[in-house]
């Protein structure tokens, strides 16, 4: 063993000796704040605690309205108000005890992976990972192959930004309903996948490779789509959907060394989710920050350096944060229209449905797919060829195809609205006034510039 992967071990055991002294501490609050729950988090710090708890709040499907966040030195301080999604407090007995066994010593450990297509195997499923070229038609082809090769899609989520697409796909051995751990024909998968996705066009993406760890699916679908840069410019000519674009702002504060991230746009569920995870993938440490979601629109604030302490060094880099922030805010924004899919479960169910859409001139931007049970439980976002909005008569073709009362059209009240420049930079400054005004009262800052 060289010396440094013996630091990394002498590391790894002193914070594993320091949260066994100092395990964390969860309370919940329902008396402080009329309107939302209180969770507050003390803890000995270590890299990922703060994605590790919004990640548990996010599990718990709750709602965070405002978040006061401090981890500066050896301790890690967190202030939640949440709510549950119909806004009202929460009460589940078993919040405290799930996020302290996130945090402690046995607390689930996060690995990067980058990898264009990748299998891995489990006693229920194979896991499939796809990334490449989007372009219409993608899925109903990947879904057909899978189908031809004897394989039943039990869940699979699909993002799209950028002119390219992330996925990951659970499957099982349609004839015995198990994970598939022959190595040919995984092999033979891969090969036949990576095909489709090479198409005639995109070579950049002709990597393979068998996938190891276990990372929840919505934050590796945010490395696949990191790792293959989905966040450069020169995607946008592919790209026809028009979104309100966030508010992203990058700036050094010179008085303490911190970089200070600022973000505004619209408010919807696992944004704090999604800019975290993207912070922390891409190697930054967030000291302090202050989010507050209590309307429309969601502010974030944070003060952030990199792993090795420096601040942002140069406007190359103040500009990546920018794109890989905007890019992580829109991958999982709903483009288009929603259809929900309920219906009994078998094999080749995804590959027909994909296939109407797409014989019907539609394309799918997101798209998330689960079983319980006997029933096959699907939602998909689809636009036109060109990203644009399908017409009203094209969707009651294809639900009649499919069945009427299979497939529903639901309206999603998170999906994309036009900006709303009224009142938006006072809000900003409202906002920066309270985050200063919070971080000097802890004696964190005294100006930034």
């Amino acid at each position: 063993m060289d010396y440094w992967s013996s630091s990394l071990t002498v590391d790894d055991e002193f914070e594993k000796l320091v949260l066994r002294m100092n395990p964390p501490r969860v309370t919940v609050d329902n008396e402080s704040d009329k309107k939302a729950t209180l969770i507050k988090v003390d803890s000995a710090n270590k890299r990922g605690s703060l994605l590790e708890v919004v990640q548990v709040l996010t599990d718990l499907n709750l709602i965070i309205r405002r978040a006061y966040i401090s981890s500066d030195g050896g301790w890690f301080m967190d202030v939640y108000h949440v709510t549950d999604r119909d806004g009202n407090k929460v009460f589940q007995d078993n919040i405290a005890e799930r996020i302290q066994q996130s945090l402690g010593p046995r607390g689930c450990s996060f690995r990067s992976l980058a990898r264009s297509v990748g299998v891995q195997s489990a006693a229920e499923h194979t896991t499939i990972e796809l990334s490449g070229r989007d372009r219409p038609g993608l899925l109903s082809e990947v879904f057909a192959v899978l189908t031809d090769l004897n394989c039943n899609v039990v869940a699979a989520e699909v993002w799209t930004n950028n002119s390219r697409m992330a996925s990951v796909v659970y499957i099982t051995d349609e004839a015995n309903g198990l994970a598939i751990d022959d190595p040919d024909r995984l092999a033979k998968i891969k090969q036949l996948l990576l095909y489709v996705l090479k198409g005639n066009r995109d070579r950049r993406s002709a990597n393979t490779a068998v996938s190891v760890g276990s990372t929840r699916t919505d934050r590796r679908l945010h490395q696949m789509m990191y790792a293959d840069h989905d966040y450069d410019t020169y995607h946008l000519e592919h790209s026809t959907t028009v979104c309100r674009k966030p508010l992203v702002t990058v700036e050094n504060c010179a008085d303490k060394g911190y970089t200070v991230v600022n973000l505004s746009c619209v408010d919807r569920p696992k944004l704090l989710f999604d800019t975290v995870c993207t912070l922390t993938d891409m190697q930054y440490v967030v000291f302090h920050a202050i989010i507050i979601a209590e309307g429309p629109e969601a502010h974030q604030e944070y003060y952030i350096r990199h792993v090795d302490g420096c601040a942002i060094s140069s406007e190359a880099e103040r500009q990546r944060i920018i794109d890989c922030l905007e890019a992580a805010i829109k991958r999982r924004t709903s483009k288009g229209i929603r259809l929900e899919l309920c219906s009994e479960d078998r094999v080749g169910l995804l590959s027909d449905v994909t296939r109407i859409f797409r014989e019907n001139g539609l394309s799918v931007s997101r798209a998330e797919v689960t079983t319980r049970g006997t029933q096959a439980l699907n939602v998909f976002y689809v636009t036109d060829t060109s990203g644009y909005p399908v017409k009203s008569e094209t969707i009651e073709a294809v639900r009649k195809e499919i069945g009427l009362t299979v497939l529903h059209v639901k309206d999603d009240t998170h999906s994309t609205s036009p900006p709303q420049q009224t009142g938006r930079f006072s809000l900003g400054n409202i906002f920066r006034l309270r985050s200063e005004k919070f971080l000097s009262n802890l004696g964190l800052i005294k100006s930034c510039s």
